[in-house]
């Protein structure tokens, strides 16, 4: 059940381990599902109870620390040697008593782990102040040291292997995207819009299927587009509405986000003018990506092109994503925006959104792309466009 070869994982608990040793550290504990799903290909619903990966310097393979009912779910998703996989006991689950973490100093005390130098995600979501607490306790010896992101930057360039699951996740939202716009209309409610979203997500193409992405359809319309991060609700649309889209394929956990905007009837001036402002300027930006530039220099193509209209945006307008896990499909490493000086490099992948928000309406369009020898692949093939619904439903009495 790997979804890739095992080689290929070797070279990534090898290229961890390199950023290990640059960074000092004995030990690297593993709290995000993402790395632990890119080092070992665990891959279950399971993160919501105390598990992890511990990748020790000088040993071949991680061990998996997990609830003992999860422990087939590593077993036959991994690649690691059943002894390596060690579970724990269903007393320690929520409990007011113990911690997962008292059993994981315990195992680190009896493999002789106690005394070296240890790292912790500690601002992976999965990774709690408890966790930090009990650890500290369990092993008073050991130093410790913030692994957060270590994982993440080594997952920065991606291999042909994840690039062409990105695709099928490209091909994917652009069946959902397609599916939202058609289903979108005045009278119909926005929950039966996400549930046909679902259904585009999951059912995937007829050549394969859809993973669950790692964050809902954010959908707002109305005045609500003037925020970017709302779902849905069961009201209806209107006629003159606004509609944000901003939705993701997903395919054995690789992800390929897509935004689009769409107006029930005729656009307002305001929305119509801003949205050429941000076609224009993401159309700009997309053309300034290539290999060994700056993604601040990406950035400042987008600025430029908008300033001309005396628009501005402060916050960044795209990031590194792939591989993820609820609640973000983001890689928590490089942004588009000023000040970041990560050079571009192929096989990098991002997710570059520029929308624009005002305090009553927002105009929001984007492409995930891949850095190429020469430019950028834009994954998806869909129109970069406002979209002008006119209603299909007689509203009249």
């Amino acid at each position: 059940m790997l979804s890739f070869e095992l080689a290929e994982y070797k070279q990534r608990i090898l290229k961890t381990k390199e950023k290990m040793v640059s960074q000092g550290i004995d030990v690297l504990l593993i709290t995000d599902p993402a790395n632990m799903n890119y080092l070992s290909g665990y891959d279950g619903w399971s993160f919501y109870v105390h598990q992890m990966l511990v990748l020790i310097l000088d040993e071949e393979q991680p061990l998996w620390i997990g609830r003992a009912q999860d422990a087939n779910g590593a077993k036959v998703t991994t690649w690691l040697y059943h002894e390596n996989i060690i579970s724990y006991t269903d007393d320690y689950v929520q409990s007011t008593t113990k911690h997962p973490m008292d059993f994981v100093a315990n195992i680190l005390t009896e493999i002789g782990q106690a005394n070296r130098t240890i790292a912790v995600e500690k601002d992976a979501y999965y990774f709690t102040g408890m966790c930090g607490e009990r650890l500290k306790a369990g092993l008073p010896n050991a130093t410790f040291k913030d692994g957060t992101n270590l994982v993440n930057w080594v997952r920065l360039i991606k291999s042909d292997q994840e690039i062409e699951y990105m695709r099928r996740a490209a091909k994917i939202v652009e069946r959902t995207m397609q599916t939202a716009i058609d289903s979108i209309d005045v009278g119909v409610r926005e929950c039966d819009v996400a549930a046909n979203i679902y259904h585009a997500q999951i059912s995937g193409t007829e050549f394969f299927g859809g993973d669950y992405p790692a964050i809902v359809p954010l959908m707002p319309a109305g005045i609500k587009t003037s925020t970017p991060h709302l779902t849905w609700s069961d009201d209806r649309y209107k006629e003159g509405d606004t509609v944000i889209l901003e939705l993701a394929g997903c395919y054995k956990r690789y992800h390929s986000p897509l935004a689009r905007t769409l107006v029930l009837g005729q656009p307002t001036q305001q929305v119509s003018d801003l949205s050429k402002v941000v076609i224009e300027g993401l159309n700009t930006a997309l053309e300034a990506v290539k290999p060994g530039i700056t993604l601040e220099e990406v950035e400042l193509a987008w600025r430029k092109s908008i300033e001309k209209s005396g628009f501005k945006k402060e916050s960044r307008i795209g990031y590194a994503m792939g591989l993820n896990y609820p609640p973000d499909w983001g890689e928590h490493t490089a942004s588009i925006r000023p000040g970041d000086k990560t050079i571009l490099q192929p096989n990098m992948t991002f997710h570059m959104i520029p929308g624009i928000w005002y305090d009553d309406f927002g105009v929001e369009l984007s492409e995930s792309f891949r850095v190429t020898e020469n430019g950028c692949e834009i994954l998806a093939n869909f129109p970069r466009e406002l979209f002008i619904k006119h209603s299909s439903i007689n509203t009249a009495s």
